[in-house]
């Protein structure tokens, strides 16, 4: 755990960004927030801004000098600020590329500038684009498939770069379809977990992009927290020691020239894969539990949307070994748990 330590939390207004500076604030740690609220939401904060060590700075980080005040005296920079969605940066790419890798090189180096030792940003299964290989293992990539996944790759080699050139260390860490209580439901963008719920709860039909058949490596908040602080609080003698053993048995992992400074890119998930239409028929069954028509919403397929991959699902291996990273919640797990957050916060505001 991250303890007694000044961070920056970058983002730290969405839905990962929220969750972990509640988690951070709970473990005794002054966090600072940088979110210029274009996708956070300052109700997410609603907790944390009732703490006194908590500090809100509403900047942006395609702005160098937001960048340099917010990151102040801080141990280490958890990066979770981007533009996300695949069909989003199919959209609007300029404004995709412009936050996430422009953003993305002002919040690096306001760090290193500022001494900072670690730099743990958010990654994404999508710079896997059309692999077909299942699991997907961190050395093994594809051709990306939208700019999104584009930007979420440059930012893995800016990160690598900046460790050879500066010295500061880099984890990286790619989601898999990270989802729990927070995420945002409504909107073009919204992504498939809390969509569905909502649908569901308001007995709108649900709308599945293809066939039904697509994969995904679901991941509930509470492995990614686990994740992103073993990734800032893991010793660098214990990370390299663990590196050796670990290429040492995958010795085609080796890259020549290879930069002493830690500069790595860890997959983030569970390793179990969930079709749509498994995910659809689950949430269904849960929600029923609250109200048995519920059980009753239709499920509609239509035309698969441009840059989906099919499938994905995520080795767990290096993390494991290099991190200790050990899942704490499979999928079902997690959707117990989400449903019966949407669920009580629906029926709040509908008794408000």
């Amino acid at each position: 755990m991250i303890e007694n330590s000044k961070v920056l939390v970058t983002g730290g207004a969405g839905f990962i960004g929220s969750n972990l500076v509640d988690r951070l604030l709970a473990q005794n740690n002054q966090v600072v927030c940088l979110d210029n609220f274009s996708t956070g939401k300052l109700e997410n904060l609603e907790k944390a801004l009732k703490n006194p060590e908590f500090i809100l700075i509403e900047g942006d980080i395609r702005n160098y000098d937001d960048c340099r005040k917010a990151v102040v005296g801080c141990t280490c920079v958890l990066h979770q600020a981007a533009l996300g969605s695949v069909p989003r940066s199919i959209a609007d790419p300029v404004t995709s590329t412009d936050v996430n890798i422009g953003g993305f090189v002002k919040m690096m180096f306001a760090a290193k500038d500022e001494g900072v030792g670690r730099f743990v940003y958010a990654s994404s299964s999508s710079v896997y684009g059309d692999h077909s290989g299942l699991p997907k293992v961190e050395h093994q990539i594809g051709k990306a498939l939208s700019p999104y996944a584009v930007t979420k790759y440059a930012d893995e080699l800016l990160a690598a770069n900046f460790s050879a050139m500066y010295g500061i260390e880099t984890v990286g860490l790619r989601y898999f379809n990270v989802f729990g209580p927070r995420q945002d439901p409504s909107g073009s963008y919204a992504a498939v977990v809390p969509k569905f719920i909502n649908s569901i709860i308001n007995h709108e039909n649900l709308h599945v992009f293809g066939d039904g058949t697509f994969s995904r490596d679901f991941t509930y908040i509470e492995n990614v927290l686990q994740a992103i602080q073993l990734a800032a609080s893991t010793p660098s003698s214990i990370i390299k020691e663990r590196q050796q053993a670990y290429y040492k048995r995958n010795q085609e992992l080796r890259v020549p020239g290879i930069s002493e400074t830690i500069a790595e890119v860890f997959n983030t998930a569970v390793g179990q894969y969930t079709s749509i239409a498994e995910l659809a028929d689950t949430l269904k069954r849960i929600l029923a539990r609250f109200d048995h028509t519920l059980a009753r919403v239709d499920v509609t397929y239509g035309p698969a949307r441009p840059g989906d991959v099919p499938h994905s699902m995520a080795s767990c291996e290096k993390s494991q070994a290099i991190l200790g990273y050990k899942p704490t919640h499979t999928i079902s797990q997690g959707l117990e748990e989400t449903c019966n957050w949407h669920w009580q916060r629906a029926h709040l505001n509908v008794r408000q």
